[in-house]
């Protein structure tokens, strides 16, 4: 497969308030569902691309409002990660996963070589090189910036309810994480907890490791039950919470 995107397609990565002032650099790897013209539907439903295996509901709404409130920049993914989970190495199975949950995807089941590495150069490169040019050039301008990562989970997953309902995650540099967690537990409004409800073992810290922990940059990555965000009231309320608790949390770093 060669020229994966059309014109009408657009870009694979957007970049939202670059001259921000604030120190956040907010990404949203998993900001859509939307699927580049050539791929169809991967043989799946409807129902199954509205669902979360193919984006993180309610992240870019959160993530927008942060932009806003922390007046911080923001990079985000245009397509599904079907087509490409730009929070995964090219390597890595799950960068172009054939089953997600109980979806069998039809259109992922037996990608060549070839086809694999059009979607790495389409969708994940550009993404990646949006972060590192960014972050380069906010490095040699003397303001490296904070890099949080946010991201939506489901309230039942394979049959099971989760009960926390913000996960802090982080690798191997907890010094955000640690002041966040700290934070929270001075107004415990929410069920949040370390490293929940997935963590590093789950390969889910790739661009905290590519972008943060390579550049010595602090990092993040939050994780929201997206039952808290299905509307405006709820995305409103949690960006609130959320301002407030990286506010505190940057401080005393």
């Amino acid at each position: 497969m060669t020229g994966l995107l059309t014109e009408a397609d657009g870009s694979p990565v957007a970049v939202e308030n670059p001259d921000a002032l604030g120190p956040v650099l907010l990404v949203c790897e998993h900001a859509s569902r939307r699927l580049p013209e050539k791929m169809g539907s991967l043989g799946l439903s409807g129902e199954a691309l509205a669902s979360h295996i193919a984006w993180d509901p309610g992240a870019l709404a959160v993530s927008k409002l942060l932009t806003e409130s922390l007046d911080a920049a923001l990079i985000h993914q245009r397509f599904s990660r079907l087509i490409y989970d730009c929070n995964r190495p090219p390597e890595a199975d799950a960068a172009m996963p054939a089953v997600s949950e109980v979806f069998q995807i039809s259109g992922n089941a037996a990608i060549s070589p070839a086809e694999r590495l059009a979607r790495t150069k389409a969708l994940y490169f550009p993404f990646r090189d949006a972060l590192s040019n960014f972050i380069a050039a906010r490095k040699a301008s003397g303001r490296p910036p904070i890099l949080v990562t946010v991201h939506t989970f489901t309230p039942v997953y394979h049959g099971q309810q989760r009960d926390v309902e913000i996960g802090i995650l982080h690798d191997s540099d907890s010094r955000l994480a640690d002041r966040m967690l700290a934070s929270a537990e001075k107004s415990p409004r929410y069920a949040v907890r370390r490293n929940e409800p997935y963590g590093p073992v789950d390969g889910v810290t790739h661009t905290l490791i590519e972008h943060g922990l390579k550049n010595g940059l602090p990092n993040v990555m939050i994780e929201i039950r997206n039952d808290l965000v299905r509307d405006e009231v709820g995305q409103k309320v949690m960006a609130d919470y959320l301002t407030g608790l990286l506010g505190e949390s940057l401080a005393a770093l």
